[in-house]
């Protein structure tokens, strides 16, 4: 037995053809691939391992890193993914090729997540070609230390390549979140590959495309998080990018991360249209806390009880010392008005809410109604050191009425507590 496997080896190597049919059955016995059109191939990979996005952002659904193969006659892959994930990508893109070579590699952004794999993919397919704009390569020597120059292929806004029946038209997408971000466009399949835009945190579980999950109930809160945190601050460059894209015809959109997009887009551009311009997505109440024994905590809940009363719905209350800061900017993009709670500390904001509101700040936070409670034993100036901060946002309306506790909250301040409920009241409605 032992003979005759050799022997049909040896004929197979004398050949050159079973060989490596079985070699290409053996790496792509395993692979996870998704037909995005009769074109285009998914053969993303998602990571349930990492806890840490950016090794900063908690990501306890994981993550997906979307890359995608073009066959024509020429074949092109659109990014890479990143390190961790490797041997799965390779298994999906072998299997994406059909035993074919990759002739373009599209380089549309270049954090590692995505460009990780450009050196293996030059390695792997020597006569590939690497197509990005200027920045594109001036960040690829940096990581890697070389442009490729022998291979690259520089593009600029407008410009397009052939694979073949499909043309791919090149958008430059500065600042979305990084300066060298493009967006592919083929006008065959009218698909939009994305980059970073309308992406979301969480891994892919399956279902790759948007329409196959209930995206409402289980990635917009997601969507909305990566969007504040990882772009939020760049809303003019998205908005600069929509108005872009409302002139292409586009049917599908193909992310980096998370779903896919090929039914109902007027929702996800509509979310992007209000978080890019900073316009909340619901008339609701947030009010966000820090609280050393409970006392600020407590009159924070006061707070919510009272309004809940006079008819607020979607009131969400978060104590800022256990709730991560990205979930945090995530509820201040998405709600109307945010209420600030904190005692004074070492004459200062108490260290938690100072970072978010430094955060905001940096976040680029705006058009915003907020209310201020401040708490204090001795000396209680939070409120006039967080009006002071929150005035440094664009167009933030802080409402004149707040409430500053002694200690703890006392019973004659119940007409204080009402008054700033009826504030706030009044402000939605005149919205």
């Amino acid at each position: 037995m032992q003979f005759i496997e050799t022997w049909i080896s040896m004929w197979y190597d004398f050949t050159g053809k079973a060989n490596y049919k079985m070699e290409r059955k053996k790496e792509t016995d395993m692979y996870n691939i998704r037909k995005v059109t009769d074109d285009i191939t998914w053969i993303g990979v998602s990571d349930r391992r990492l806890a840490l996005f950016e090794n900063i952002f908690p990501i306890k659904r994981g993550v997906s890193y979307n890359s995608y193969v073009l066959l024509d006659e020429q074949t092109v892959l659109f990014d890479t993914v990143d390190a961790s994930v490797a041997g799965q990508f390779f298994e999906n893109l072998e299997a994406a090729l059909e035993g074919r070579s990759l002739d373009y590699l599209i380089v549309n952004h270049m954090e590692p997540d995505h460009c990780a794999m450009i050196g293996d993919i030059v390695r792997r397919y020597p006569a590939v070609k690497i197509v990005g704009n200027t920045k594109t390569f001036g960040m690829m020597n940096q990581f890697f230390g070389t442009d490729f120059s022998e291979r690259s292929v520089v593009v600029k806004e407008g410009d397009t390549l052939s694979a073949g029946k499909h043309t791919l038209h090149f958008v430059m997408a500065p600042m979305v979140h990084w300066p060298e971000a493009m967006v592919t466009y083929d006008d065959v399949d009218k698909v939009l590959f994305s980059a970073d835009g309308f992406g979301s945190f969480g891994a892919l579980n399956g279902n790759v495309f948007a329409d196959e999950v209930d995206f409402d109930r289980d990635w917009l809160d997601d969507a909305r998080r990566y969007y504040t945190n990882i772009v939020g601050k760049y809303g003019a460059s998205v908005q600069a990018l929509l108005k872009k894209a409302s002139g292409l015809d586009i049917a599908v959109i193909c992310p980096l991360h998370g779903p896919i997009w090929r039914e109902n887009l007027g929702y996800i551009l509509e979310k992007y249209q209000k978080w890019s311009t900073y316009e909340a997505e619901d008339q609701a109440v947030v009010i966000l806390y820090a609280t050393m024994y409970g006392n600020t905590a407590s009159a924070a809940d006061a707070l919510a009880g009272r309004l809940a009363a006079k008819g607020v719905k979607k009131i969400a209350v978060y104590d800022v010392s256990n709730t991560h800061v990205s979930e945090l900017i995530s509820e201040i993009f998405r709600a109307s008005h945010v209420v600030f709670a904190a005692p004074t500390y070492n004459g200062g904001i108490y260290p938690v809410m100072e970072n978010l509101l430094a955060d905001m700040k940096a976040l680029a936070v705006q058009n915003k109604t907020v209310a201020l409670m401040e708490n204090g034993t001795w000396a209680p100036t939070t409120a006039k050191q967080m009006r002071e901060k929150l005035a440094e946002l664009k167009n933030v309306t802080i409402l004149d009425a707040q409430i500053t506790i002694k200690s703890a909250m006392a019973p004659e301040q119940e007409g204080q507590l009402e008054a700033l409920a009826d504030a706030i009241v009044a402000s939605m409605d005149n919205q």
